[in-house]
């Protein structure tokens, strides 16, 4: 009887031996999945804390930068959860975001710097005008070379507000007719600083549109500055024709220092008319001159390059304009040949009055002789005359015009002064004399 109780406690003892172990093991597994899964939990969560810190420090910046340079690359995630991107549609939104309130903001203050530079234009204009009439009415040397410094200056001003207006979504301004492509270097060259060290080419049939005179000026003088701020204060800019098979290369070279290899490829995609976007992008201050060329060769069909060096070791500047562009000059007007040259006035001892035939006309009534004193002389020095009185009786009469001699200048020894200055106050006085004496004598045989 015994036995068999023993035989069943000692198996139950077993089983629950077997059970306990079994038991043990299962927890043991259990145990051990969990502590795996809490570490990948944790290096999930720490993955995703360093994704984060990517993402802030490193995505967003990427992506606000890309918005106005196009080289800046946005980088991608650390690591892919489950095959895609975490943070693809919030980088998205705030890609569309960033894009459309830069937009705004370029908009506005497009919007506003046009109309500033439009009111500049204007008064730029006025003092022009104001300049020009002070050029015409003086002639003193002094008072001239301060004048023509002041033009010059202005000329400066209203290049760099054009420049501006026109990068700001504004148009040149100007309507001018076709001009030859030196006169087009030579209106480029007298809106920059270093005018004197550009040297124009011989001159050319060659001519541009009348729509494109302006906005290719425009261009060449930012060409031209860019080219003389660039290099030694002594070195030339040399400018040159290059005939092509489809066009014409106006090609600027320059003994500056050069540009890198960044430099050229930003230069390049200004050039393709990306700058006028954002003009804040463009550096404090903005340096412009890239972009306006690259607007005005989007909106008119001419291509600019730099990306070449110059024989001097600095930069080669190449505008080409296609056969579109492009036309004959009309040819000059001939010029009267009884006009005299005002660049060498003869000596008055070589000027002789030619005999004047005698003209028949019919015999007015008799009036009063008036003695000649009371007539006087013009400011010029030249007696006033009048017809004499008929003769009584007489049906026709002789009438002989006399011609008044010009009065001998007095002779007074100065220094003579080849200046540009000085040859073109001479040239001034001169002409503003002979119109008024030949007013005078007008009056004179009136």
């Amino acid at each position: 009887m015994e036995y068999p109780l023993l035989t069943a406690a000692l198996v139950c003892v077993s089983l629950l031996a077997a059970a306990f172990a079994l038991l043990l093991v299962r927890q043991r597994r259990v145990t051990v999945n969990t502590g795996r899964r809490g570490e990948q939990l944790l290096a999930e969560l720490r993955a995703r804390e360093e994704e984060d810190r990517h993402l802030l420090h490193r995505r967003l910046p990427a992506i606000v930068e890309a918005q106005t340079n196009q080289a800046v690359a946005v980088p991608g995630p650390l690591r892919a959860f489950n095959g895609e991107d975490p943070h693809r549609e919030l980088l998205v939104v705030i890609s569309e975001l960033t894009g459309q309130t830069r937009r705004n903001a370029a908009e506005s203050a497009a919007a506003t710097l046009r109309a500033m530079m439009r009111t500049v234009q204007n008064l730029a204009g006025e003092q022009q005008v104001l300049i020009s009439a002070m050029e015409e009415h003086h002639d003193n040397p002094d008072v001239l070379d301060g004048l023509l410094g002041l033009d010059h200056a202005n000329s400066q001003l209203g290049r760099r507000a054009q420049a501006t207006a026109v990068l700001c979504g504004s148009w040149p301004g100007l309507q001018r007719s076709a001009a030859t492509l030196t006169d087009v270097v030579r209106g480029a060259t007298g809106r920059i600083r270093d005018y004197a060290r550009v040297q124009i080419p011989a001159p050319s049939d060659t001519a541009v549109v009348s729509q494109a005179v302006e906005p290719v000026v425009l261009a060449v003088a930012e060409l031209l500055d860019n080219g003389a701020r660039h290099s030694q204060p002594g070195s030339p800019v040399q400018v040159t024709f290059q005939q092509a098979h489809n066009g014409l290369a106006i090609v600027i070279d320059d003994a500056g220092v050069g540009m890198t290899v960044e430099a050229v490829q930003r230069a390049g995609w200004l050039l393709e008319g990306h700058g006028g976007q954002d003009i804040a992008a463009l550096g404090v201050p903005p340096r412009i001159g890239f972009a306006v060329i690259g607007v005005l060769s989007h909106r008119y069909g001419f291509r600019v390059s730099v990306d070449m060096r110059s024989p001097f070791g600095g930069v080669r500047a190449v505008l080409f304009l296609p056969s579109e562009l492009l036309t004959r000059a009309a040819a000059p007007a001939p010029v009267p040949q009884e006009v005299p040259s005002l660049a060498a006035p003869a000596s008055p001892a070589a000027i002789t009055p030619s005999p004047t035939p005698p003209v028949r006309v019919p015999a007015p009534e008799p009036q009063p002789a008036e003695p000649a004193g009371e007539l006087g002389t013009t400011e010029h020095g030249l007696p006033r005359r009048r017809r004499r009185a008929p003769v009584t009786g007489a049906a026709t009469t002789t009438l002989s015009v006399p011609v008044p001699q010009p009065a001998a200048p007095e002779v007074t020894e100065s220094p003579v002064n080849h200046s540009p200055v000085a040859t073109a106050t001479a040239w001034q006085r001169g002409t503003r004399q002979g119109r008024a004496s030949s007013t005078d004598d007008e009056r004179d045989f009136q």
